[in-house]
């Protein structure tokens, strides 16, 4: 494809939509840039389309099917896809957003033009991301019925969280030992573990920050089984003074996220201090999703979506400012994770 396309992709669109994302997917080696910021794209697609709640459900999911079909190769047929994609960027508010469904046909070429491992690795992981977003279509209500869909068991919410992130771990995996040979001294399959439990450290996080907003569109990541177990209904959460009466409920799940985020500091470790870029681009997500982690349980209103905890700008400046000069060193980069884990501990004691 020219090659002003797939700067205009992999630049200001990648860019438009993926804000903090792409200040990680800068400091990547060359190599990784296009695979990871195509996967990127196409799973935001993807994303977009399942998240166009002006469409009904049973259209998303179809032109979720068609895009899978396309990235899989299994279809050679372009159109009905360009054509449900363009009545969904129609809909859309965000400028970025509408371009990007826009751009699914030279996103697809130029996933044509990549080498055969990484097209293999660009479709698996697509692939994966998009039966999470089925999950969703198929598991909750439509947004407007004014019903909550809850997922039943942990377990449940295990897979879910591999679907929608532990498996991006999984692939960010991959393409280390793919494009850095070499790099990596600990057996692949560790590393792919370690991995997957990175991405669901950063799930969990999202899951609990998020709760009060999905709730209000009729989804309930938090698990039928544990709000039995607090004689809480998913209904409850939504009534004044819920964040205090499911407290408990933070009281078992960030403790799981902490033991997952002790995988991904593992995982950050594994990566050699010489390799500065890899190492950053592993140490930032962690170190955000922490502070945000921190912010959520210090928050007394934390299932009010109009309170919410968001790590600000200003301060994942900070954060990279601080990185830069701490990333080479084992011994500082434990002391910062497990000291914002030892916070978010302390706190949640308290």
């Amino acid at each position: 494809m020219p090659d002003t396309s797939r700067t205009f992709l992999l630049g200001p669109l990648l860019k438009g939509v993926s804000r903090s994302f792409y200040l990680t997917m800068r400091i990547l080696p060359v190599g990784m840039r296009d695979p990871i910021g195509l996967a990127y794209l196409l799973a935001r697609a993807a994303d977009t389309i399942a998240d166009t709640s002006l469409i009904v459900p049973a259209e998303r999911l179809s032109a979720l099917l068609a895009l899978r079909a396309q990235v899989n190769g299994t279809s050679n047929d372009m159109a009905p896809l360009q054509n449900m994609a363009a009545m969904m960027a129609a809909q859309q508010t965000h400028s970025d957003e509408k371009t990007l469904l826009e751009s699914l046909a030279p996103a697809i070429t130029l996933l044509g033009e990549l080498d055969d491992a990484d097209r293999q690795a660009v479709r698996d992981i697509v692939s994966t991301l998009s039966d999470g977003m089925e999950f969703d279509l198929l598991t909750f209500p439509d947004e407007s019925s004014g019903r909550i869909g809850v997922l039943p068991t942990m377990d449940a919410l295990d897979r879910y969280t591999y679907l929608v992130a532990g498996c991006v771990g999984e692939f960010w995996t991959k393409m280390t030992y793919l494009h850095a040979p070499g790099t990596l001294k600990v057996a692949a399959e560790v590393m792919e573990d370690r991995g997957i439990r990175f991405g669901k450290a950063l799930q969990m996080t999202n899951v609990l920050r998020d709760c009060g907003k999905d709730l209000r569109i009729g989804r309930c990541y938090l698990p039928e089984v544990l709000l039995e177990r607090f004689a809480l209904r998913p209904e409850a959460l939504l009534l004044p003074g819920a964040s205090l009466t499911a407290k408990p409920l933070l009281d078992v799940l960030v403790p799981e996220t902490l033991a997952h985020f002790k995988a991904a500091l593992d995982y950050t470790l594994a990566i050699p201090g010489s390799a500065i870029r890899l190492r950053l681009a592993s140490l930032w997500p962690i170190i955000i999703g922490l502070e945000t982690l921190l912010l959520l349980v210090q928050n007394d209103q934390w299932l009010d979506p109009e309170r919410g905890s968001k790590f600000a700008r200003k301060h994942v400046y900070q954060m990279i400012a601080k990185s830069l000069v701490q990333v080479p060193f084992d011994g500082l980069v434990r002391a910062w994770v497990m000291g914002l884990m030892g916070k978010v501990e302390r706190q949640l004691a308290a």
